[in-house]
């Protein structure tokens, strides 16, 4: 049983919650005041907000116990284990997991319960990203005002992926949050398995407004900015090699008999094993850049962003590797993408 020490400061909520903002913080000493400031600036009376810090050994904990918010200390035992803590601590019938790192925008969470339903399984919406100063890089992902299940579900079985935000834009049912009881501990975050058995079990709501901040800055676990890490590109398909494990026996349990995609012929893995690759400064043979533009051609992403993918990998392909790298990295990049950066890098 995990054993924690509860901040008291925080008073009962009102009225009966309709949704739970859970923010797990390790060493985000920096940022946790405003993610925290960020939900209770909101004064909307049917959320219930939990913080869990995850055994930080910076001075996290100490900004966590000069809020009002109801707080836990606990033993590091990761993010799905501190989020999944921090759920049991709640009751309320949605779930959105905020990291420390992130902040809501004003009003989000009104517009978020104006939303729900007891059919939603997982609500998403864009985030507007930011560098550690606040200053804007893009927002993303583009999504439009739409609310599906089954072409999702179908997209998932062929993808084992969709097109969805980084943890902080997703508020999940309490059903789906807490799968994280199943999940791999290799997974090691929220936005894995249960962000893609979502649409197996209700409505996915894409909302287009944006209504959080994501910030990208040299901490962050997703590894967003650091180019091309080997370290991280291993890591991050080993990720999804264990969230589809994960996936594929929550899928049977709900009794999905379709079969699920091999992880490994899928465009997600190539690409990181492509990155991967040229950030090994290995030779890239014509077979394997082949498979990715077969599994790429066989995704669900418009025809245009195909086209021009499939150029970026072909010249990275047949480049020197410090251009190769360049032309990956330009693909990782947040923010200053546009047609002419691309072809000068394509040309030069």
């Amino acid at each position: 049983m995990t054993s924690s020490l509860e901040n008291p400061a925080y008073g009962k909520t009102p009225v009966e919650p309709r949704i739970a903002v859970v923010i797990s913080c390790y060493n985000y000493e920096r940022y946790v005041g405003k993610a925290i400031e960020s939900v209770l600036g909101q004064r909307c009376e049917a959320c219930e907000l939990v913080v869990v810090d995850d055994g930080s050994t910076d001075g996290s904990w100490s900004v966590i116990e000069q809020s009002r918010a109801r707080s836990f200390r606990t033993r590091n035992k990761g993010q799905p284990a501190a989020c999944l803590f921090g759920v049991k601590q709640t009751r309320a019938p949605f779930v959105l997991f905020l990291d420390a790192d992130d902040e809501l925008k004003p009003g989000s969470l009104q517009v978020i319960l104006d939303a729900l339903d007891d059919k939603v399984a997982k609500l998403q919406f864009p985030l507007v990203w930011t560098n550690a100063n606040g200053h804007v890089l893009t927002t993303s992902p583009h999504l439009t005002d739409a609310r599906d299940s089954h072409a999702l579900a179908r997209q998932v079985l062929k993808t084992s992926v969709y097109f969805s935000p980084p943890t902080s834009g997703n508020v999940f049912r309490r059903d789906v949050a807490l799968l994280l009881d199943e999940i791999d501990p290799d997974e090691n975050g929220v936005d894995g398995a249960i962000l893609f058995a979502a649409p197996f079990m209700g409505d996915i709501v894409s909302l287009s407004r944006p209504l959080g901040i994501y910030r990208v800055h040299d901490q962050n676990q997703s590894g967003i900015g650091r180019g091309l890490d080997p370290k991280t590109l291993e890591r991050d398909m080993r990720r999804h090699l264990s969230r589809t494990r994960t996936l594929r026996t929550i899928l049977q349990r709900l009794g999905i008999r379709d079969e699920l995609v091999d992880p490994k012929t899928t465009f997600y893995f190539r690409e990181l094993e492509f990155m991967l690759g040229v950030a090994q400064e290995k030779r890239l043979g014509s077979t394997q850049v082949l498979r990715l533009l077969t599994s790429l051609w066989t995704d669900y992403l418009p025809l245009g962003r195909k086209a021009a993918l499939s150029a970026l990998y072909i010249s990275a392909a047949v480049s020197s590797r410090p251009k190769a790298r360049r032309l990956l990295e330009y693909r990782m990049t947040p923010s200053g993408r546009s047609p002419t950066r691309f072809l000068k890098l394509m040309f030069t």
